[in-house]
């Protein structure tokens, strides 16, 4: 049967049951009807055979099996199997769930965002329109106040004025889309910073949550209910393990309490304590998460009124990176907010399958029953086995695990959600191992034990004993997510629908992971370059070439240019230099005056010169 007949029939199954159910006046999701399928299939007093065909008879059989088990409200292991369902598909890790929340609120702001940036405003009064819209974005964003108080959007209003006045709009209007996107999620943030200082320096902000006030008595309340819940289950699961002990020790006792499913109450309360650890470990982590964003909030708020200081103009680079540190904390206080809403949600959500435990086991009851026996807590038979541990040389093949040899020994991944691997399949019981009785690695999983003496026999016929497991898991199908079973059932998850045929179940098609690698090109290029396929194309290199044929090209030599080459010289750059005499010194002679006189003669015809020295002396000088 092809995968695509398989997927009809299957639905077809599902379908069938929930009609069923629905017309006994109870109503099914098709997720715990399939789910339901899977565990009829396995368990094995039902006949089922993955590998044998399955007539029509057998899939009534099947049918009528599930709708049973699906009315039977008095049965814990339904409770068990719907509170697996409902945590796989509305539990969300941190991360998770903040992602989705902010994907949803981008989704919610899309429309407006999209009017922004697509918006071509030409008049004065469409430019008011979009700015309008983009101080709704930014409350609507901010989660902080309602778009239908007047004080909330003029507070929004005149804080955005003072960052993104509107005479702004034309170089917003210019932006392309990604960075006019870019710039509203900008203003945001910034506007959410200064209403959140404004709110600090009582200048407004009075329809401002107090979100670190609102956590701090918040988380407190969810743990507290969280702890209670956990406490009742403790309280509960030893009482029911000290109950199937007396049965197994007592033929009298096991008469008496044949009759109740403590088993399956043993395992409800074991996935509800499992489900309430997990919440409260993230109860845990958000409560240290608000604290480390709540000392980072109260800094970062003193650094900015140490900034500011009511100066009356402070620089932008200065205070916008505070104002937008402001605001990221902020969204941190909310995400927390949202996550603690949720954990209190599932946490009440949860308790809904459990009230079949005081159903089954009133107070009375319950008191009756456990006359005579003694109760041990997890803690109690820690302690008993705390001074016992196995002995190493008592085993050749295999590796045990201890505190002061192994590295991370408390991180180690435990199967069986931590319970004692030698209990589960011989008894029925989820008791809790104790590690320092020694870890058992057996093919690259680790394994705990209740006590020495189940270790001992556990570590003789490992295989056995974990196919045990398997066994007890198909009977009670709700072992297989309580005790992490899953990697044992891969071929019955892989092909959990394909095996509730209309006529036969067929097996899985066996497949692998395989990878091959080739040459990018083994052959060389044969691509031709000069090809074209366009006509017009071609047309233009023919012309092209038929212009090339009635041309000339002609080339002359100057005797200016003849015969000349590049050329290049290096010179040594002259160096300055000087010298300096020991002492200056100076002469000064005077100067010469000589003066003739009667070169031009006279009235007498013979000519008589006179000289005239009137040169000073060298001493007068």
């Amino acid at each position: 049967m092809s995968s695509d007949q398989a997927q009809g029939v299957i639905k077809k199954i599902v379908r069938e049951i929930g009609e069923e159910c629905a017309a006994r006046g109870q109503t099914v999701p098709e997720t715990l009807v399939a789910f339901m399928v899977k565990t009829v299939v396995l368990d094995p007093r039902n006949d089922f055979n993955v590998d044998q065909i399955l007539a029509k008879k057998d899939v009534q059989n099947l049918i009528q099996l599930c709708v049973a088990r699906l009315l039977d409200t008095t049965n814990p292991s339904l409770s068990t199997i719907k509170m697996q369902v409902y945590f796989d598909m509305n539990y969300a890790n941190r991360a998770e769930l903040v992602s989705e929340q902010h994907r949803v609120l981008e989704g919610r702001l899309a429309p407006v965002v999209r009017d922004i940036t697509d918006s071509r405003p030409r008049v004065q009064e469409e430019m008011e329109n979009v700015y309008r819209k983009i101080i709704s974005y930014v409350l609507l964003s901010s989660g902080l106040g309602s778009p239908t108080d007047i004080e909330v959007v003029r507070e929004v209003t005149a804080a955005l004025q003072s960052v993104f006045p509107q005479t702004e709009m034309i170089t917003f209007i210019s932006l392309s889309k990604k960075n006019k996107e870019q710039q509203l999620k900008n203003l945001a943030m910034l506007v959410t910073g200064i209403r959140l200082y404004n709110k600090e320096c009582r200048k407004g902000g009075s329809s401002i949550d107090d979100l670190p006030a609102i956590l701090s008595e918040t988380i407190p309340s969810a743990t507290r209910a969280v702890d209670e819940g956990l406490n009742t289950c403790h309280m509960l699961a030893h009482q029911y393990t000290a109950l199937l002990e007396a049965m197994q020790e007592d033929q009298h006792r096991y008469t008496q309490l044949s009759s109740f499913k403590l088993k399956e109450a043993l395992f409800n309360v074991r996935q509800y304590e499992a489900f309430l650890c997990i919440l409260l470990s993230d109860a845990i982590t958000s409560a240290q998460e608000v604290e480390k964003t709540n000392v980072q909030f109260v800094a970062t708020m003193e650094q900015l009124k140490n900034t500011v200081q009511n100066k009356v103009s402070i620089d932008t680079k200065e205070v916008f990176p505070l104002f937008v540190a402001l605001s990221n904390l902020w969204t941190s206080f909310q995400d927390e907010i949202l996550l603690l809403s949720f954990l209190t949600n599932m946490t009440n959500n949860l308790q809904q399958f459990s009230e079949i435990q005081s159903q089954l086991f009133p107070e009375e009851v319950l008191t009756s029953l456990l006359e005579g026996v003694a109760v041990k807590s997890d803690e109690e038979r820690l302690r008993e086995t705390m001074g016992t541990r196995v002995n190493v040389s008592d085993f050749k093949n295999q590796e045990w695990l201890f505190p002061e040899t192994t590295d991370n020994f408390d991180q180690l991944l435990i199967q069986y959600h931590g319970f004692c691997a030698h209990a589960i399949g011989v008894k029925g019981l989820t008791l809790p191992g104790n590690p320092a009785i020694g870890i058992l690695k057996h093919k690259e999983r680790c394994y705990v034990f209740s006590s020495r003496e189940a270790a001992y026999i556990f570590a003789q016929d490992p295989e056995k004993f974990i196919q045990l497991n398997v066994e007890k898991a198909k009977e009670h199908a709700e072992l297989i997510q309580l005790l992490e079973l899953r990697h044992q059932f891969e071929y019955l998850d892989s092909c959990a629908q394909a095996r509730k045929a209309d006529k036969c179940l067929t097996k899985p098609t066996t497949k692998c992971d395989s990878s091959a690698q080739t040459d990018t090109h083994i052959l060389p290029p044969t691509i031709v370059t000069s090809y074209e396929w366009n006509e017009w194309e071609l047309r233009r290199k023919a012309i092209k070439l038929a212009n090339l044929r009635r041309r000339l090209t002609r080339a002359m030599q100057t005797d200016l240019s003849h015969m000349r080459r590049e050329s290049s010289t290096q010179v040594y750059l002259p160096r300055d230099v000087s010298t300096q005499t020991k002492r200056d010194s100076s002469s000064n002679v005077p100067r010469p005056q000589i003066f003739l006189e009667g070169l031009r003669g006279g009235s007498s015809p013979a000519t008589r010169m006179v000289k005239v020295d009137l040169t000073r002396a060298v001493d007068e000088t």
